[in-house]
């Protein structure tokens, strides 16, 4: 926990460097706003699981890109293990749900894409671990 009071400092020395609106608000960066919540949306991603691996869809390799505006609008490029897959239908739809759970996500889009297909090379080192391919 020492990291995570380390981290909050720093942020807050960010926050004091910044220029302040007539209110005594901190403005911020869009940037480091997407940022911050963009790794919110891949933690929630990551409490998404492949109804037929179990291994959450991230560290599987199914995610291409997760892109967030400054507006809140999220935008996830994903996959599938096939083009068969049976929850081709449906886990779109479950995704976007998900990611528009997260806090300051105002609207969530998931466009499926088959290239480049989705081979066991995408695999994080982590879900090889689990999938005790090393």
């Amino acid at each position: 926990m020492g990291n995570d009071s380390k981290n909050s400092e720093t942020f807050a020395d960010y926050l004091a460097e910044q220029d302040k609106t007539e209110d005594g608000k901190v403005e911020q960066d869009a940037p480091l706003e997407s940022v911050t919540l963009e790794e919110q949306v891949i933690e929630a991603l990551k409490h998404i699981y492949d109804p037929e691996i179990p291994v959450n869809i991230y560290d599987l390799g199914l995610i291409y890109g997760v892109d967030v505006d400054s507006e809140g609008g999220a935008n996830i490029r994903m996959t599938l293990t096939t083009p068969g897959c049976p929850v081709a239908q449906t886990f779109p739809g479950t995704v976007e749900s998900m990611v528009k759970r997260v806090s300051g996500v105002t609207e969530a889009t998931v466009e499926l894409v088959w290239d480049p297909p989705w081979t066991q090379e995408l695999l994080s080192e982590a879900a090889r671990v689990q999938l005790g391919l090393i």
